[in-house]
């Protein structure tokens, strides 16, 4: 069996490191296993790895973690285990693991060594996405367990429980004499690990005066030095304080700092030999310690605040539990512990029974069955699936939320919205025509109340002379003169949209009147996308006014326009309207068939339909939708930018499938349409969701390293745009089925008559 292991490794200081070469050793034990290691690297040194790591991925570098999953792909891998930990992973919270995951195509074991009782919004979908795309996970402990099903959602049927497995110390030698010269007659208190604040050291020390009192020959010894995130952030600061705090109380002489990352050995040695160990952590919220396991498996009477990890080991009476940050507590704990040296050798001979089954070769033996086992379900779950797995119930929270009476908030912080930023029209206008596509869609209350104050914002950035301002302050007050194209023509069809499906007379009357107002300052739109959406709302107005003859002589320089752009750009390699790819793509081909329906002429669908096969090769290169990034333009022979994508985007693609269906009948564009959508739900470059189960709303962009958090009501109301799109798409899915059963039924019928009949 050929194994892949993907984390930090040795000679990489990190307690993630050693753990995984010891279960890269384990499992080895086993029979004939292949290891191939993909190491993590920090991006500040250079390590001199040993043979079996035959690739590197620089935390920070998404191309590696790609290339990682291609060789691991290559290369007759059987299983790839991964050790997750949020630090090791580059990207936002180390995100980069989603899109690493979903490109391999070989089975998934993942150990989650952190697991927060109350993660933030990233670090819950990835540990999400992660459960849902492993083939099974491993944690080390039963609180993990519990957290991953109601935290985090994490099917069950995948959760294993593995404990942290720790050496057979009975088979180190030492000599505490020679190798820990000076500590002869003196009682030790030990504690070791990276140091960081929430560790608590400071307790001990502060407890040590009251010991030092009855045992004057104690020394209380500190190993390990200070995390690599806390020396990036705040240098020495922690440790400089424990200094400064033993020089305070007059402790120089008893107490001990071993600022280095211990060997294995050396780490033995220092177990073995000490009176008490002592994990003095400041919070609860620990799911697992590799430094408690160790203390544990090599016999050390332990001492520890009860943090979840600690509870759950030492239970059975396998170690003793003090309050957090309870110096005075711990001081008497110490004390009635050496005065009992009997209740010290019983504890300790629990500890010992306990650590034999945590033996590294036990713990090899079970991820060996589980990796067997994996292997063996791998695809079973695969099955047929329908086209529409995952689409979110209609939900509009967010839309009111950023919503009040005067139109919907530009901008959000997070879920909530900045005020500071006002209003603009484009939104107010996409908002209109998603609660009239909503209202199509079903009897919803928001629809009724909010339509009329989308409605009236409309119509109060409507200048005298027909064209629209577009920015608006909190206070009401107008912040331009006149708006951009964009929202002039985002605004013309919103209410060409309500005149064709208003739902009632005032509504479309009222429409009617803004509309043409706004006609004369048609022909004065210079750039291609004013014109796209403005030439959609002039169809939809089309279709409920099909006789209005003025109106499409109106329509057709506009159309020409966009097919001699395309004309003059068209080459071969390049089948588009410009010699570079901006916003808002989609738009274009999307205004071209929409121009279809109104006034047929196959070079509009032609056009249309060769600009819609262009766009594919350059967003549909991978497996998933991936719209332009804004962070630049998709210049001609260019590079296409990969962020920063958003939202419009992605809507503009929905809407053009959903039109190239609707003027084809051909089902294929349903299924991109929904391919598309998914890049709402995590089927993009990193494989998170961009859409907010818990607000309701929708994420404003996908960064090179992570999430735009902010939930604006440009991409909150593209995703319900696009969902809508995909909603009515699978009504009419479910309609076109009935109906064909019933056919089905109705033609076998009559073709049993006939034949009677004869």
């Amino acid at each position: 069996m050929k194994v892949a292991y993907v984390a930090s490794y040795p000679p990489r200081a990190c307690g993630i490191a050693t753990f995984t070469e010891h279960l890269v050793e384990a499992i080895g034990m086993q029979g004939n296993i292949s290891p191939v290691v993909i190491a993590l690297n920090d991006g500040k040194d250079l390590y001199d790895y040993p043979a079996e790591v035959m690739k590197q991925v620089e935390q920070q570098n998404l191309d590696d973690y790609l290339a990682a999953a291609d060789f691991i792909n290559n290369e007759g891998i059987d299983l790839c285990i991964i050790e997750h930990e949020f630090g090791i992973f580059g990207g936002e919270n180390g995100i980069y693991i989603l899109p690493f995951i979903a490109r391999l195509k070989v089975p998934v074991i993942v150990t989650f060594h952190t697991i927060l009782k109350d993660p933030n919004f990233m670090q819950r979908t990835i540990i999400h996405q992660v459960g849902l795309k492993a083939d099974a996970i491993v944690v080390m402990s039963q609180l993990a367990i519990q957290f991953l099903q109601e935290i985090y959602g994490v099917p069950a049927g995948k959760i294993n429980f593995i404990e942290h497995g720790v050496p057979d110390f009975t088979q180190i030698e030492y000599d505490f004499g020679k190798m820990l010269p000076g500590f002869e007659g003196k009682k030790m208190l030990f504690t070791f690990g990276l140091l960081s604040r929430n560790k608590g050291i400071e307790t001990v020390i502060k407890a040590l005066p009251k010991i030092i009192q009855q045992y004057p020959d104690t020394v209380y010894v500190i190993a390990g030095s200070t995390h690599p995130g806390v020396i990036r952030h705040s240098g020495e600061e922690y440790r400089e304080s424990l200094h400064q705090l033993v020089q305070d109380l007059e402790l120089r002489e008893h107490v001990i700092f071993l600022n280095k990352f211990l060997t294995e050995k050396e780490l033995c040695i220092y177990l073995k030999r000490c009176d008490l160990y002592i994990t003095p952590y400041l919070s609860e919220a620990q799911i697992t310690s590799g430094t408690l396991t160790y203390a544990l498996g090599a016999g050390a009477v332990v001492l520890s605040t009860p943090y979840w990890y600690a509870k759950e080991l030492l239970a059975g009476e396998r170690g003793y539990l003090f309050p957090f940050k309870d110096s005075q507590t711990l001081a008497a704990c110490v004390l009635q512990l050496f005065n009992n040296p009997g209740a010290q050798l019983e504890t300790k001979q629990r500890a010992i029974t306990y650590g034999q089954h945590l033996q590294w070769r036990s713990m090899g033996q079970r991820y060996l069955q589980l990796a067997r086992l994996t292997i063996q379900n791998y695809h079973k779950q695969d099955g047929p699936t329908s086209l529409f797995t995952q689409v979110p119930a209609l939900n509009l929270a967010h839309v009111r939320r950023l919503s009040d009476s005067t139109g919907i908030v530009q901008h959000a912080k997070y879920g909530i919205p900045n005020l500071k930023e006002g209003y603009c029209l484009d939104d107010n206008s996409r908002a209109l025509m998603m609660l009239l596509m909503a209202g199509q869609f079903r009897k919803i209350k928001d629809v009724q109340e909010l339509l009329p104050v989308y409605l009236s914002f409309i119509h109060y950035m409507q200048r005298p002379d027909g064209n629209f301002r577009n920015f608006l302050g909190f206070n009401r007050r107008y912040l331009d003169d006149i708006g951009s194209e964009d929202s002039f023509g985002r605004t013309v069809w919103a209410l060409g949209y309500l005149i064709r499906y208003a739902p009632n007379h005032s509504y479309r009357e009222f429409a009617l009147e803004l509309f043409h107002r706004s006609v004369p300052h048609f022909k004065q739109l210079e750039h291609l996308r004013g014109h796209a959406n403005t030439i959609i709302g002039i169809c939809q107005y089309l279709h409920y006014y099909p006789s209005d003859e003025g109106m499409y002589h109106v329509l057709q320089p506009m159309v020409d326009k966009l097919v001699n752009a395309f004309f003059e750009n068209n080459e071969p390699g390049w089948q588009w309207f410009e010699p570079r790819m901006t916003y808002d793509n989609g738009i274009l081909p999307l205004a071209l068939l929409h121009a279809y329906q109104v006034m047929p002429s196959p070079v509009l669908k032609d056009v249309a339909m060769q600009a819609l096969s262009f766009l594919e090769l350059v967003t549909f290169k991978n497996e998933y939708f991936q719209p332009v990034g804004n962070d630049g333009w998709f210049e001609k022979n260019g590079i296409v930018p990969r962020y920063d994508q958003q939202a419009v985007e992605t809507m503009a693609m929905v809407l053009l499938y959903q039109q190239a269906q609707e003027v084809t009948a051909e089902d294929s564009f349903t299924q991109k349409m929904y391919s598309c959508f998914e890049w709402f739900l995590g089927k993009n470059s990193l494989f998170v969701p961009l859409y907010d189960s818990q607000t309701h709303g929708c994420c404003d962009g996908l960064q090179e390293a992570g999430l735009n958090r902010n939930q604006g009501a440009e991409s909150t109301l593209a995703f319900i745009i696009s969902q809508l799109c995909v909603l009515k798409a699978m009504e009419s899915t479910a309609t076109s089925h009935r109906n064909t059963m019933m056919m089905t039924h109705s033609v076998t019928y009559n073709g049993l008559i006939h034949v009677s009949n004869r």
